[in-house]
């Protein structure tokens, strides 16, 4: 019984801890959209593509969809090519 509690726990703990990664994320692709270089480096249509992924990725994260948020978000950062 105990060891069932502990992986309940552990499963609750690691889903809010995926969770919060997405404003973590969010943070990132701004730092870079923001940046003064961003578009002397990134195609026009890259960076329109990057900024609607962020758009849908923080829709999705306060929609609670945190799976698809960072599915959006991963990908923005892959096209602005930063590590997340």
């Amino acid at each position: 019984m105990k060891k069932i509690l502990l992986s309940l726990v552990l499963i609750m703990f690691a889903g809010s801890a995926f969770a919060h990664s997405c404003p973590r994320l969010m943070s990132e692709i701004d730092a870079v959209l923001e940046g003064d270089e961003v578009e002397s480096h990134i195609e026009a249509d890259v960076l329109t593509e990057a900024m609607s992924l962020r758009e849908q990725g923080e829709a999705y994260h306060d929609d609670g969809d945190h799976d698809r948020a960072m599915e959006a978000l991963e990908k923005a950062l892959e096209l602005l090519a930063i590590e997340g």
